[in-house]
């Protein structure tokens, strides 16, 4: 879907959307197992585990949820941006940028994590 997405429609923004307090990423963060979905969180374990440190100095575990999600999201833009997909389209001078956003159940707010890279002329500036 990205790959038609740059390729073909020529998009010059694709969007990581997490959200505050997952169920996925709360079942990787207290290590619960849930069945199949346990083969996707793996990749949310292998963040937590880069950024234990930084979680374990967190006053509870709604605060290292939700620092969690968020790691989650930066870490996703930075897999998007390695794709060879998002590679490609940069050799070829392709204005296209991944931003990373989070969503709060509670206040209905959406957030800019501010992990954006790439260029996007679409929105009038670069990232």
């Amino acid at each position: 879907m990205i790959q038609f997405a740059v390729d073909v429609l020529g998009v010059r923004d694709i969007i990581v959307c997490g959200h505050y307090g997952c169920s996925g990423v709360r079942a990787a963060l207290l290590k619960e197992q849930i069945g199949l979905a346990d083969n996707w969180l793996r990749h949310v374990t292998d963040v937590q585990n880069r950024h234990c440190e930084e979680l374990k100095s967190l006053a509870d575990d709604t605060a290292r949820l939700n620092r969690l999600c968020e790691l989650n999201v930066a870490q996703q833009v930075a897999n998007v941006c390695d794709t060879t997909i998002l590679r490609d389209a940069w050799k070829r001078g392709q204005n296209v940028a991944v931003h990373g956003w989070i969503y709060s159940l509670d206040d209905g707010l959406l957030r800019n994590l501010n992990v954006s890279q790439g260029v996007s002329r679409g929105v009038g500036r670069a990232v």
